[in-house]
């Protein structure tokens, strides 16, 4: 099996998708124009799809009371000090940092509380 897309049922599609594209560099592979707005984003590799879509008759993903550990999305990062200020002055808000020798993880929530982690490791995955 080849991982294709994970998905998840928010508000405000429009605005977040276009917040993953400016700010974390994904790119609208296929957008649905009507409800329920099913839009793929990739990352810059095309390998890894996230679907955001809208179903009002299901339960949202709800990610403000949760825990980041529970769940959350993770992006390798080059200067993840760097993007962790960006992200900030762009809406995001920071939960945690974890830094030692060869690693720099931060956890951040973007402007709808969604867990986003950026991962600077010394040796990549």
């Amino acid at each position: 099996m080849v991982f294709e897309h994970f998905a998840l049922n928010v508000t405000e599609i429009h605005k977040r998708v276009d917040w993953f594209v400016v700010h974390l560099g994904l790119q609208v592979v296929v957008a649905q124009e009507k409800s329920p707005f099913m839009t793929f984003l990739a990352d810059t590799t095309g390998r890894v799809m996230l679907e955001l879509y809208h179903k009002e008759e299901e339960p949202l993903s709800n990610f403000k009371e949760r825990h980041p550990a529970t769940f959350h999305v993770a992006f390798v990062s080059d200067n993840a000090e760097g993007d962790k200020l960006r992200l900030v002055a762009e809406g995001a808000t920071l939960v945690e940092e974890v830094k030692r020798e060869g690693l720099h993880l931060v956890m951040l929530r973007d402007p709808w509380g969604m867990p986003l982690q950026l991962c600077q490791r010394a040796k990549k995955f």
